[in-house]
């Protein structure tokens, strides 16, 4: 196909050669002019072509190379991630480490010193072990009397109130100006309530209460008996301005100054 296109090209320039002979001369230099700028653009066109050639190559390849470098830029960065998501794991390890490091040196420390103290003492393991057993039960049973010489206060309380009754019939029982209790049963048949607060809370017989509700007055009570936690009271004559109910609070109508 390209020979015979070839010899075709060759017989129009002959034809064309042979009828510049007879063209006269001002057109045959307009001919030549023409052919030789068919000549010049054919070869800038191959010449354009041939650039085009190489610069599609050329961008190709550079193409090629920016997806390489993407490639490399994205596993670097992937490693440098990862290496850093690594280091900062083993710092923190490492941190933790010298931390348990100053703890157990720490409890190592105070275990030396605590050896060192009991051997200071000349006394050896059993012997401590005995005094401390001791030294409980010492204290379990100062803890009982303690526990045994309050109740014993609290009783010659309640009987010096009962003498005082007695001796001065007049005279107001005090009762703990702190002290504050609740209703947390009615009786309203044979008119007495129980209250959560006794003995332990520095309550005295024969002690009047005032019962009150919302701010409000509602009765006022005495206590007839009471235990450690809780006792009875019974609701004074004359002194029932409304029905006492459960809830309601009650607090010392004669309080200590």
């Amino acid at each position: 196909m390209l020979i015979r296109i070839s010899l075709i090209v060759a017989i129009i320039a002959g034809l064309a050669a042979v009828a510049l002979t007879f063209i006269p001369g001002g057109v045959k230099e307009k001919v030549t002019n023409l052919q030789t700028d068919r000549e010049t653009q054919k070869h800038d066109k191959e010449v354009a072509q041939t650039d085009l050639k190489k610069t599609k190559s050329d961008l190709a390849k550079t193409t090629s190379d920016l997806k390489q470098t993407k490639a490399t830029l994205d596993a670097t960065t992937t490693e440098r991630d990862t290496a850093v998501a690594e280091a900062d794991k083993q710092s923190k390890r490492a941190g933790k480490l010298e931390d348990d490091l100053k703890k157990t040196t720490g409890e190592r420390d105070t275990a030396v010193e605590t050896l060192a103290a009991y051997k200071a003492t000349g006394v050896d393991p059993k012997q401590i072990v005995a005094m401390v057993s001791d030294m409980k039960d010492l204290k379990k049973n100062l803890a009982d009397v303690q526990r045994t010489n309050s109740q014993q206060v609290l009783k010659i309380d309640n009987l010096n109130a009962e003498l005082d009754r007695f001796i001065h019939p007049d005279r107001h029982i005090l009762l703990p100006a702190s002290l504050k209790g609740v209703v947390r049963v009615v009786d309203p048949k044979w008119n007495f309530v129980v209250l959560n607060i006794g003995e332990d809370q520095h309550l005295k017989n024969r002690g009047e209460l005032l019962v009150n509700r919302d701010g409000k007055l509602v009765a006022k009570v005495q206590i007839s008996d009471m235990q450690k936690d809780r006792a009875i009271a019974n609701v004074m004559a004359g002194w029932e301005i409304g029905q006492v109910m459960e809830g309601d609070q009650v607090i010392p109508a004669w309080p200590e100054q």
